[in-house]
């Protein structure tokens, strides 16, 4: 008799059928893209490794990872607040995926608070009272990321960068800002929904004319203005 033994992921916890130490000597494991561990006798894909006869839940691998655990908690709300703004759920669920890993108490070195790492000031202006609140958290992420996709139309690369780094950063470099973080922020979203992974910009020379206060007319490539930093 053959067998197969699966790990699915449930609201609350695990459910999983799991063969006995004397059937696992013939058993394959494979650890998929989302850190889900799958167990089988008839292995399907090359990635499949033999497994000794010890137990899983001993060595780890029958833990799911908190971005599983929180995607299906939180996957109704997700769809609920995307469809509300127009914002496609997939792209939301990156970038919460992204930010936070669906740990809803996640606070950055920077302060960025909840689900979609919003900063205390962002918070307030988007009307968000408790950013450990994941319905508000979320709802607040959202429709911050449906204005700046409205900010930069048809471009979420400049949307996602504008989201990590802020707006002023983006309009300085015109495109994504050449900040590492950023570019592999934008380039993980963008890889995780599909969307074509974007080349940062290069920063435009730009000559700026202004008047100093005793009147002298000068040109030079350095704005009047201080230049922007990165808002986290």
């Amino acid at each position: 008799m053959r067998w197969r033994s699966f790990l699915i992921p449930v609201l609350g916890g695990i459910v999983a059928c799991w063969p006995t130490a004397s059937a696992l000597a013939g058993a394959y494991r494979l650890v998929d893209e989302e850190g889900v561990t799958h167990i089988t006798d008839t292995p399907n894909d090359p990635r499949f490794q033999a497994v000794e006869g010890f137990s899983g839940t001993a060595t780890g691998w029958l833990k799911v990872p908190q971005a599983v655990r929180g995607g299906l908690a939180f996957a109704k709300e997700i769809r609920e607040t995307a469809e509300r703004y127009d914002v496609s759920a997939s792209l939301v669920e990156a970038v919460i995926r992204v930010e936070s890993a669906f740990n809803p108490w996640a606070v950055s070195r920077k302060g960025a608070q909840g689900l979609m790492q919003l900063m205390p000031r962002t918070a307030n202006a988007l009307g968000v009272r408790d950013s450990f609140n994941p319905g508000q958290n979320i709802e607040g992420g959202v429709r911050h990321l449906r204005y700046l996709i409205d900010r930069y139309p048809g471009n979420t690369a400049l949307a996602l960068a504008a989201y990590n780094a802020g707006e002023a950063a983006v309009d300085y470099y015109r495109g994504i800002p050449p900040y590492p973080e950023t570019q592999q922020y934008v380039r993980k979203i963008l890889e995780r929904t599909g969307g074509a992974a974007p080349v940062p910009a290069e920063p435009v020379q730009v000559i700026y004319r202004y008047e100093t206060a005793d009147g002298t007319l000068t040109f030079s490539n350095v704005p009047p203005a201080a230049r922007p930093r990165d808002r986290r």
